[in-house]
Parts: structure tokens; C-alpha cells; sequence
């Protein structure tokens, strides 16, 4: 038996166009990848109410850049790892000096350098001293002798007597915190990278159709 095999057509030119439409595929694929791994990270972090202004540290970047290679690669990280990490962990948090942790309540108010807001802060704003009250039960207190204004903030009395004045609780002390665990990143990471071979599959008999 004789078998007679004729190849049409320039071979060096035709793989030449295979790899090409291969590259194609893959740098498409791993492009697609990154996107919607980085719009499900965000979306996770906007879900879980910490904002969009957090949810927008979440950057990709692919590689290599300006071009098509079968050895594509993206990279999707966020600037503020460490606030992404502790919500992804849910560490427990001590105080550093291995004392109280001091836990703002909603009378306090906030920093104005953004975040929460600390006792020495506290009292250069408002030019009123914290009182330590002791609990056995429950989370010790700082507290201020003042009252609440229509924001529901711990204010100063306006009487110079003091009349009208009451004790405001303005932190708990807390020995340490469980952070809550609010993310799921490597969730997300892992669908993404099982669908890469699919992808890639796909944009290349979407490249030979078209």
C-alpha cells in the first residue's frame, strides 16, 4: 500500500500564521482574565462596604506590553494591601503598646486625617478630658462629661456651670479584635485562571472563522 501525502500552499507561511493566531488567543485570553478579575475583586469590595474608593487600589497590568506572545501574563494587585489582606484574613488586632484598644463609638466622630479617630485626637478637638470608667463585664469606657448635638456628636455643655451636662460613652476599651473575614480573593483568582484554557481555545477558532 502506497500512501501519497501532497501538501498545498507555502508550510513555512502557514505556521508562521498558526503561531501568530496562537499568540493572538493567549494574550486575548490572559487580557480577558485579568479584567474580570479585577472588576469581580472590586465588585467584592464594594459588596462588602468598604467602598469604592478602596475597591479602586485593585490595578491589573499584562504582559508583555504593546504585543501578542504565547508566554502572555497579567498581573492584578491592589496599593493598599494591607487593608485588603487584613479583610481577606481576618487577623486578630492587639494594641501595640499591650494595653487597650480603643474603639470609637458613633459620638465620637471621625479624624480629619481619614480613618478612626483617636483619643489624644478626640480631646485636642474638642478641649474635653476622657474619664476611664472600669467595667467587669464588657469593654471598659472612656467617656466625657458633655452632651450630644443634633449629628449626634459628644459636645461640650454651653452652660459654663455645667448644668445639663451628662456622661457620654466616647471609646470602648478592648484588650484585642477579631477582624471579620469580608473577602474571598483567592476565590475569584482561581475561576479566572480555570477558564484561561477555554478562553484561549475559543479567541483561536474565533480567529480562523473570522
Amino acid at each position: 500500500m502506497n500512501i501519497r501525502m501532497d501538501i498545498t500552499g507555502n508550510l513555512q507561511a502557514m505556521m508562521a500564521a498558526e503561531i501568530k493566531a496562537g499568540e493572538r488567543a493567549v494574550s486575548k485570553a490572559i487580557g480577558e482574565a485579568a479584567g474580570s478579575l479585577k472588576t469581580a475583586w472590586r465588585g467584592q469590595i464594594t459588596g462588602a462596604g468598604l467602598g469604592a474608593r478602596l475597591a479602586r487600589t485593585i490595578r491589573s497590568e499584562q504582559f508583555p506590553k504593546g504585543k501578542d506572545s504565547l508566554n502572555a501574563a497579567a498581573l492584578v494587585w491592589s496599593n493598599a494591601p494591607v487593608i485588603i489582606g487584613a479583610h481577606e484574613e481576618g487577623p486578630l488586632i492587639r494594641s501595640k503598646s499591650g494595653f487597650w484598644l480603643a474603639i470609637p463609638t458613633p459620638a465620637a466622630g471621625k479624624s480629619t486625617r481619614g480613618g478612626r479617630i483617636t483619643p489624644g485626637e478626640w480631646e485636642r478637638r474638642r478641649g474635653i478630658r476622657l474619664r476611664f470608667v472600669y467595667r467587669p463585664r464588657g469593654p471598659s469606657l472612656l467617656v466625657a462629661e458633655g452632651r450630644l448635638n443634633s449629628r449626634g456628636l459628644a459636645v461640650g455643655s454651653r452652660s459654663k456651670t455645667g448644668r445639663g451636662a451628662t456622661t457620654v460613652p466616647i471609646f470602648l476599651l478592648v484588650p484585642q479584635v477579631k477582624l471579620r473575614k469580608r473577602l474571598d480573593l483567592i476565590r475569584d483568582a482561581k475561576a479566572a485562571h480555570e477558564r484561561i484554557p477555554g478562553a484561549i481555545v475559543a479567541n483561536w477558532m474565533e480567529g480562523k472563522l473570522a
